[in-house]
């Protein structure tokens, strides 16, 4: 075997293909049952920039998403409008430009797998998870994992291991340096980070995300939730309302906005931001009504962190989250007031199957925020923000644009949320400072808290994850380090046309703050 990766989401899937796609021979484990991370066992669908549909990603993301339109239009009854439409938004989302349901998702990631699993060049073990790992000088030598159910442990060996966890788990078994929370100004200068010392457990919030259906006329009420009682009377000192209600924050400005659930509800309605089946893109009644995901403002959980601190601590705090989001469709079910005079929208439904769990809640949290490596170069808030367009990376491995974006934290601090210019992916944030063979894959390169805020999206977890196998494979072939290639110009050239040559861009036109 040449490359492990640890975590089958959106970096360790792009990272086996990439890997696989050179040769490589690729062992990929995974907590949950799916593949996919965000788009799968998170539910979440993708947050992309405004240039997604012409360019800004790796050729490997845009057949991801070609694909995943492509499944709709071929084996779905879908209007003839929506088949000739080459821009399908399958739930016409307000927030996503392609969002879908997580098992189409699954479906085309396990598609685009198949031909390396099915020649033994891939293998993926889903239900394991890594629990200890051994080292010799500053290279890893094994990683140790078991099934999640069965405790039955593997070992793998490689010369090259990829951390694609979404908690960055690798770290801290294999002694690689790495940071967490919030750093101060004092160590990185940035504007928005902490006035004083930094604090490495205030987090992002994690988000439990539930699916939603409509069945006018239906009474789908779900059993009140064990911890209803305790949601319904908190308020978070710096929330503008109680947790329970349509009263939250607009992420940039910071004013209380009151939200509705359908359009013409409320200031913005929160139905349409993240729906990923309309009904009118299919014929002959398919669906019954409008699926949506629930990931709002309202069932963002700040009360803990759910890494850095004992297992009961974070067991609780996950249970905490998924109470919160079944606390929130409860209310709106029984006592929201709907904008008619009355009060609930009973006839909105819990769709288990949507995200193939027994309560309803996805397979796993949506996390924002993960371990970091302490890198050979960290990316600071001065790198992609400012009045004028920041230099770009000579190290580039890829791009992404989003603002940044960091939502309220386990610090009780509100959101931070304002423009960033489009940005390069820097080959030194993914070179840790000392351990050789170790590479992050997704949210866990050098990055800080506020700068996770633009890299932590899809498409650029996916670059991250590709580069970090294309690397691995570069290496192996050349017989060099990840840092001799960091710090060689002639074998960064190198490995940067590769890079080009397998569709990875690495440079932006000249295009305005997002």
């Amino acid at each position: 075997m040449d490359v492990y990766i640890a975590g089958g989401g959106v970096g360790g899937v792009a990272a086996a293909l990439a890997a696989a796609k050179q040769g490589l021979q690729v062992a990929m484990t995974e907590e949950t049952d799916w593949i996919g991370g965000q788009f799968t066992s998170q539910a979440v669908p993708p947050d992309e920039h405004l240039w997604i549909e012409s360019f800004g990603c790796t050729a490997s993301y845009r057949e991801f998403r070609d694909r995943v339109r492509g499944y709709y239009k071929t084996q779905f009854p879908v209007t003839p409008e929506a088949r000739a439409d080459k821009l399908l938004n399958p739930g016409s989302a307000i927030v996503s430009r392609l969002a879908h349901e997580p098992k189409v998702s699954l479906h085309v990631l396990e598609d685009m797998l198949a031909p390396y699993v099915h020649s033994g060049r891939v293998r993926v073990f889903t239900m394991h998870k890594p629990i200890a790992a051994e080292k010799s000088g500053h290279e890893v030598t094994s990683v140790t994992v078991e099934h999640v159910k069965t405790k039955q442990p593997i070992r793998f060996t490689a010369p090259y291991i990829l951390d694609a966890t979404e908690l960055g788990e690798l770290l801290p078994i294999t002694n690689t340096a790495y940071v967490t929370g919030a750093e101060s100004k004092q160590d990185t200068g940035e504007p928005h980070a902490l006035d004083g010392p930094a604090d490495p457990l205030d987090m992002q919030a994690i988000t439990q995300i539930l699916a939603m259906d409509i069945a006018p006329g239906e009474d789908n009420v779900i059993e009140r939730p064990e911890e209803y009682g305790f949601w319904k009377k908190h308020h978070s000192d710096f929330w503008p309302g109680p947790q329970l209600s349509w009263t939250a924050i607009q992420p940039p400005t910071l004013k209380h906005i009151e939200y509705g659930l359908y359009q013409g509800e409320g200031t913005f309605p929160l139905w349409p931001y993240r729906r990923i089946i309309d009904p009118t893109h299919f014929r002959g009644e398919l669906y019954r009504g409008d699926i949506s995901l629930m990931n709002w403002p309202q069932t963002d959980y700040w009360l803990g962190p759910v890494l850095e601190v004992s297992e009961e601590s974070s067991a609780h705090h996950l249970y905490m989250a998924k109470q919160l989001s079944l606390s929130f469709l409860y209310w709106m079910q029984t006592e929201a007031p709907n904008y008619s005079g009355g009060k609930g929208y009973p006839e909105l439904r819990l769709r288990k199957d949507v995200v193939g769990t027994s309560d309803g809640i996805a397979k796993y949290a949506y996390i924002r925020e993960s371990r970091r490596i302490k890198a050979k170069f960290t990316v600071v808030e001065q790198h992609i923000t400012g009045d004028t367009r920041p230099e770009g990376f000579t190290d580039t491995v890829g791009i992404g644009a989003y603002h940044i974006d960091l939502h309220p934290s386990t610090g009780q601090r509100n959101y931070i949320d304002f423009k960033a210019w489009p940005f390069q992916i820097p080959l030194g944030s993914l070179i840790p400072e000392e351990t050789e063979n170790l590479l992050p894959a997704c949210k866990n390169i050098g990055t800080t808290h506020i700068t996770n805020g633009s890299y932590r999206l899809h498409p650029v977890e996916w670059n991250i994850g590709e580069s970090a196998g294309l690397l691995a494979a570069f290496c192996i072939r050349e017989n060099k380090r990840p840092a001799e290639v960091y710090e060689n110009k002639d074998l960064l050239t190198s490995f940067q046309d590769q890079l080009k040559a397998e569709g990875v861009e690495l440079e932006w036109p000249e295009i305005r703050q997002i």
